[in-house]
């Protein structure tokens, strides 16, 4: 079966579809173990961003209200500092967040759901940015969608060190 066979058929909402950027998988691994590559310090940094980044968390708070703070370090020696402030989260279902620097947590807002499937995992990372030149600009000047595909064929490599 393939990942688009699971995709639901209402991902996009019309009022932000020109503003969203939707990135599923579907990954060979339970759930519960891909949710904890997201929200456990001891994994993260181990696989997030694209490649050639690596990671640098400050502080991890995986609770509503909390936030994940980390720095970004490129390829080019260029950092970019993040800040993910958690609005829900719902263990191993769903995150939502916003997602921003570290003084503006409101760039975009995500939402990631875990959706078992057979013992796998169909993952859907859905963003939605304030415009659509916003949008176009993280698309266009940093590879956003295809950065998001690294990220997630770096979980997918890491995934079996964690079972």
């Amino acid at each position: 079966m393939s990942a688009s066979q699971f995709a639901p058929a209402a991902d996009k909402n019309p009022d932000t579809a020109d503003r969203e950027i939707i990135i599923t998988r579907l990954i060979a691994a339970p759930r519960d173990l891909v949710f904890a590559a997201f929200t456990d310090i001891r994994h993260v940094d181990k696989w997030w961003g694209p490649e050639g980044f690596t990671n640098e968390t400050k502080s991890m708070d995986v609770r509503e209200g909390r936030d994940w703070i980390y720095i970004m370090h490129g390829a080019d020696g260029i950092d970019f500092e993040n800040k993910v402030h958690y609005l829900e989260v719902k263990r191993p279902e769903r995150l939502v967040y916003d997602h921003g620097d570290w003084q503006d947590q409101g760039v975009f807002h995500v939402t990631l759901t875990f959706e078992e499937v057979h013992g796998k995992t169909f993952l859907t990372m859905k963003s939605v940015f304030s415009t659509a030149e916003q949008r176009a600009m993280v698309v266009e000047k940093y590879h956003a969608i295809e950065g998001g595909n690294q990220t997630l064929d770096r979980l997918e490599g890491y995934l079996p060190t964690m079972a």
